[in-house]
């Protein structure tokens, strides 16, 4: 793995060097875009949008709009923003991680410590562990600042890059329903809930998706025909909750 960020970790007077590791990888098909009339491959050009002619990476600056006019930035700039964040990520507080709304929640990394700071790195890995608790700070990657959640996952600390709380939007936005269920109504929905609820462990749910995809495109290399039936949402013809709730109960308890 190649590390994609490299700095220190503090908390109190304990600093930990360490390097960032992506902890996911995709699990979707690379697909490619083509051209349905010759199966081309389409191209993105970075293009001068005056001259029309297109601009390597080497000649793309960034700017921001100002009074009509941009003010472009360099790469000394983004560092001048907050320099003590852009190498250190300083652990202002813990929490308990459930006090954190899902909703907030990123992208998850590995933390590996430099040699001279393994010993460090196994004190907070191991004080996390006892107490059970995350520590959360902030930090800036991409010329971006980030709220970082580090926690203790087995052996590795791991940090969570989440979201600021304007970046996630209120539902107040949306058209939701006021009115109350019944209590029978509740009461059967808090049985089905218990008869689904067992522990839960990943490893049960694959990405069938994405396999189904590769035998379809297999088939296709060869000049088969994929036999294909639409799938058809069956409404209850009932639109009594209590009628469905029971309905759903003694499927679950058939099967």
């Amino acid at each position: 793995m190649r590390a994609i960020w490299t700095g220190s970790i503090g908390f109190g007077l304990v600093n930990i060097p360490v390097k960032m590791f992506s902890a996911v990888q995709d699990s979707s098909l690379d697909l490619d875009m083509l051209d349905a009339k010759d199966h081309a491959n389409i191209r993105f050009k970075r293009v001068n949008e005056n001259t029309g002619k297109e601009v390597s990476w080497n000649n793309i600056v960034r700017g921001f709009l100002v009074n009509d006019k941009y003010v472009v930035l360099d790469k000394k700039d983004f560092e001048k923003a907050a320099p003590e964040k852009n190498k250190h990520i300083e652990i202002t507080q813990f929490a308990d991680e459930k006090e954190i709304d899902s909703a907030y929640f990123e992208s998850p990394y590995f933390l590996e410590p430099e040699k001279n700071g393994t010993r460090a790195y196994s004190l907070l890995r191991e004080a996390l562990q006892k107490t059970g608790k995350v520590g959360i700070g902030l930090f800036v990657m991409h010329n971006r600042e980030h709220v970082a959640v580090i926690k203790a996952s087995g052996n590795a600390l791991m940090l969570n890059r989440i979201r600021f709380a304007e970046e996630v939007r209120s539902p107040k936005e949306l058209n939701l329903p006021a009115s109350k269920s019944k209590p029978a109504e509740i009461k059967m929905a808090v049985t089905l809930i218990e008869q689904l609820t067992a522990p839960f462990d990943i490893k049960k749910y694959k990405d069938d998706y994405t396999g189904k995809l590769l035998k379809i495109i297999k088939a296709k290399s060869k000049g088969k025909k994929v036999p294909f039936k639409p799938m058809k949402v069956v409404h209850s013809t009932t639109k009594d909750l209590v009628d469905q709730l029971k309905a759903s109960l003694s499927k679950r308890k058939a099967s």
